[in-house]
């Protein structure tokens, strides 16, 4: 009985190229980059337990008021210096710069591709060892051919992404990503320094029992989303509940782990964040895009579309509910039913 073969990302990338006449093996080469971006930050987190200089907040705020951890700064600067040496990025959007990076090289300038980036979500996790990840989204440019990017370039709508994904880096490390021809996975073999393919065509149950949430903020949801998690947590055998709670505070292994179980995610806008907390560009949009190539459904919670939302501001937020599409529908139900009010349901 013969093995079968391993497929790094680099020779499956190579070989779905051609899904991509326009882009002349550049859209390749970028995911090659970001699989070597990802690579090197995996590397140190994988120290962070004995380079405690790379542990704890830097003292700074990003312009979320996060504050920002000493391997957001790393994370963020090793996916930019990639990025550009790439040669075919004019710039960058990320959680942890205010502007966007544009790139004024030559080379950069005549770039066909703008990168929106989240380098290290559920960076404080670090510090206790739970999982984290990396989130990116790749739009082509729209504006003028050999001159910088502008903030229109990274204003465009979910549904324009040409590939999107994220690094989930736990007791493996692995990047998920598509080009809109499914959901591939690729599990990172340390032993040759490559992500080898694990999961082809990644698809998520219709419908699942666990929902992922931050109970703490309870007392500030709308009244649609506590009622939906009562219903969660009520008993009923014909629909296989109660469900199971699971939350980890970073968005990629909450979001990971549910694609693969069947599961909901959701953040809501809160009577403090009528916005919610997640950001389009680099959190939803990407994630969104991964959660339909795999058979999930990602909306704002009333219905809209998350990848049909036009962005207008770079750091924009949005209500955001994402998995199994059953259970993304029955959550748009009892908002529909019992509205987005704070007023106490008793």
């Amino acid at each position: 009985m013969h093995e079968s073969k391993i497929q790094t990302l680099n020779e499956v990338i190579i070989q779905e190229q051609s899904a991509f006449p326009y882009a002349k093996g550049e859209l390749s080469r970028l995911l090659m980059h970001i699989g070597l971006a990802a690579k090197i930050v995996n590397s140190k987190i994988n120290k962070a337990g004995l380079d405690t200089s790379i542990l704890g907040s830097n003292e700074k705020q990003n312009i979320q008021g996060e504050t920002q951890q000493k391997l957001d700064d790393f994370a963020n600067t090793i996916f930019i210096k990639a990025l550009q040496a790439s040669g075919i990025v004019c710039g960058v959007a990320s959680e942890e710069d205010d502007e966007i990076v544009v790139f004024n090289d030559n080379l950069s300038l005549d770039g066909s591709y703008i990168i929106c980036i989240d380098p290290l979500d559920g960076s404080s996790n670090i510090d206790v060892n739970v999982s984290v990840g990396s989130i990116f989204s790749i739009y082509r440019k729209i504006s003028s051919f050999g001159r910088k990017v502008t903030n229109e370039d990274f204003l465009q709508p979910g549904n324009k992404q040409v590939a999107a994904g994220y690094v989930i880096y736990g007791s493996s490390t692995m990047l998920v990503y598509t080009t809109g021809y499914g959901t591939t996975a690729f599990t990172y073999e340390p032993a040759i320094g490559e992500f080898c393919l694990s999961t082809k065509f990644m698809t998520t149950p219709e419908s699942g029992r666990i929902y992922s949430i931050n109970e703490g903020n309870y007392i500030k949801f709308p009244i649609g989303i506590k009622k939906y998690i009562k219903y969660c947590q009520e008993n009923d055998p014909i629909s296989n509940r109660p469900y199971t709670l699971r939350y980890i505070g970073s968005l990629v292994a909450d979001f990971h782990r549910n694609l693969l179980k069947g599961g909901i995610y959701i953040y809501p806008k809160t009577a403090v964040s009528c916005f919610g907390k997640l950001r389009l560009l680099y959190e939803c949009n990407p994630i969104a895009f991964l959660a339909e190539q795999a058979g999930g459904k990602a909306t704002d919670g009333y219905g809209n579309r998350i990848l049909d939302i036009k962005p207008e501001s770079i750091h924009q937020r949005v209500p955001f509910v994402v998995g199994s599409a059953k259970m993304v529908l029955k959550v748009e139900e009892f908002m529909q039913e019992f509205g987005d009010g704070y007023n106490d349901e008793h």
